[in-house]
């Protein structure tokens, strides 16, 4: 008997050694910690896991290496605002009325009064109610308020966040001094013609009043020249002041600078994010850290200014990737490591029309793709997609199927162990059986890819079949013509004089031509008339799916509304105010 007890010792220590590696694998894949990594305007070709041999990413390489590359990931917008409504929501953009019917497709003004709406279910909201803690650190781009300037209906506290600092609006070249305008140009355009009829107006009725053709009241022409001049004297101010008024940085609900500073700003952003993970190491969290690089204006900090091969531009990318090497630093000292999935990706790719005044380039690199932000060629939607978690899913993997950035969604709510909606269509697919080698084929048999709110494309990847078919119903034109984008317009628009249509729709298999250089025909692609025949009929059932929902980017809710107005002191002391010190930088090592 005393023979068996020894036999049996080290057999049953086996047993309980192995029964506590088996808890804790279950622990580490079921409610794992999540951090959520988004570049803006960061090109598929700017990163060394990617193929950029110049540029310097060792961290954001780190994840490649360590875990899984999405050769094939796609943005569901190839804009700010409605791609990120669809990351957050899992849902098409048109779904939830962010995307727009007009030639604007973002938010551009703090006091608008569209947005996220609150009947929108978030990835962020679902895992709160799980006991995740949530944070959002950097970039919203999605709404703040509606009626009121204190109502927050669109902020990010009120989708599922606890915690938010960051910009509500985004990063424009007017929120830095010396940058330049994205606005001056367009607002030049727009306002001549009504400048000038207006004139020509007046001087008319004038004419006509003082030679008696017309008698027109004294008092009503002095009121018309009244409300033209407040008009364009309000406009003015509102565009000469438009640093204070839309480009500051918040603590949840209050705003604590105003206007932005970039003084050691990635280094502010990310020291949040540390002592964010630091202080729920004991309990699951939800981390969205929403970059400002490499969306313009380009800024970078002292250690990293003018030490990359490509300028400004490559000053902040290589910035960014030393921010997300201190967030992989500090999950490894908290032993969190084997605990967190870490997603990065970008919210579109390289906006490629991006030239500074002083003609440098300040968009980024695309690889071999066609196009960039604003459009649905690849380089405008097909972005780096790297997953990294030790232990649970591969490592040194490539994936080369169809994904997109609303997989996130499915993916985060079911290791979490919370319920998707089902009241609602959910576009993404859970990722997690492809990243662990369980499936081979994505669930993405059709990807749909809107410009704004206008169907542009469809992408078709068929079960039985290595090809992805890309259908484009029309094209934007590109200016210069010859050129790879719109350089005379800055971005490229959806409808009208802008693009062209196509009938029948261009044709390209992406497995055999991914840069979208020929397109297939009847003589060249002997199922060219199968194929859009299948795509028109997977329109039709998408079509069908869709419901009639509030267009949150119509103009009424992208106008400025002064009521809406944030203001940190007064508008007599220019919105001005400085509660962030930033406290002791971060310890840099540009490399």
């Amino acid at each position: 008997m005393s023979k068996i007890r020894k036999k049996m010792g080290p057999l049953l220590l086996l047993i309980i050694c192995q029964c506590a590696i088996n808890s804790i694998k279950t622990h580490s894949a079921s409610n794992p910690n999540i951090i959520l990594l988004m570049a803006d305007d960061l090109g598929i070709g700017d990163l060394g896991c990617y193929g950029n041999k110049t540029l310097r990413t060792p961290n954001i390489d780190r994840l490649a290496e360590e875990g899984v590359t999405l050769t094939q990931h796609i943005a569901a917008a190839p804009l700010c605002t409605p791609s990120r409504a669809a990351f957050l929501t899992g849902r098409y953009p048109i779904r939830s009325g962010m995307a727009a019917f007009s030639r604007v497709g973002v938010f551009l003004f703090s006091a608008s009064s569209g947005g996220l709406p609150s009947e929108e279910i978030t990835f962020s909201k679902l895992l709160k109610q799980k006991g995740y803690a949530t944070a959002l650190i950097g970039k919203w781009h999605l709404g703040m308020n509606c009626e009121s300037s204190n109502d927050f209906c669109h902020h990010p506290l009120s989708h599922g966040f606890d915690y938010f600092y960051g910009l509500t609006v985004t990063n424009f070249r007017d929120c830095k001094p010396g940058q330049g305008s994205v606005f001056l140009k367009g607002v030049q355009k727009a306002l001549i013609i009504p400048i000038q009829i207006a004139g020509i107006t007046l001087v008319s009725l004038a004419i006509a009043r003082y030679i008696g053709l017309l008698n027109v009241p004294f008092q009503a022409f002095c009121y018309c020249l009244l409300i033209i001049t407040i008009s364009l004297v309000v406009l003015i101010l509102f565009f000469y002041h438009f640093r204070h008024l839309n480009c500051f940085l918040m603590r949840n609900h209050q705003i604590i600078q105003q206007p932005l500073s970039y003084e050691n700003l990635t280094q502010r952003l990310t020291k949040e994010a540390m002592q964010f993970i630091g202080r729920n190491t004991d309990a699951p969290f939800l981390l969205v850290l929403s970059y400002l690089h490499v969306h313009t204006a380009l800024y970078a900090s002292e250690n990293f200014r003018g030490k990359s091969k490509h300028g400004l531009y490559g000053d902040a990318v290589e910035e960014m990737d030393w921010s997300v090497g201190q967030v992989l630093d500090v999950l490894v000292k908290h032993n969190l490591s084997d605990k967190t999935l870490v997603y990065f990706t970008s919210d579109q790719g390289a906006h490629v029309e991006e030239i500074s005044s002083a003609g440098e380039v300040h968009g980024g690199y695309n690889g071999i793709y066609k196009g960039g932000k604003s459009t649905n060629w690849e380089g405008g939607i097909r972005v780096p997609g790297l997953l990294h978690w030790p232990g649970v899913i591969q490592a040194g993997a490539y994936i080369d199927e169809p994904t997109s950035n609303m997989d996130i969604f499915p993916t985060v709510v079911k290791l979490a162990e919370a319920q998707l909606p089902s009241d609602r269509i959910i576009d993404g697919h859970d990722l997690l059986p492809l990243l662990q080698g369980k499936v081979t084929r994505s669930k993405h048999e059709f990807l749909f890819h809107y410009c704004n709110a206008y169907l542009n494309a469809v992408r078709w990847h068929p079960g039985n079949s290595e090809s992805v078919w890309k259908v484009f119903f029309f094209t934007p034109n590109f200016s210069p013509e010859d050129s790879n984008g719109c350089y005379d317009s800055h971005v490229c628009f959806c409808h009208g004089g802008f693009i062209t249509q196509h009938d029948p729709p261009l044709l390209f298999d992406l497995s055999r031509d991914p840069e979208e250089k020929v397109p297939l025909t009847p003589e060249t692609e002997s199922r060219f008339y199968e194929i859009l025949r299948v795509v028109h009929q997977a329109v039709d059932n998408h079509t069908r799916s869709l419901q009639a929902v509030p267009n949150q980017l119509s103009w009424d809710n992208l106008l400025w509304k002064p009521w809406l107005q944030l203001c940190c002191s007064s508008l007599f002391q220019s919105c001005y105010c400085d509660y962030d010190s930033g406290g002791s930088p971060l310890e840099v090592h540009s490399g």
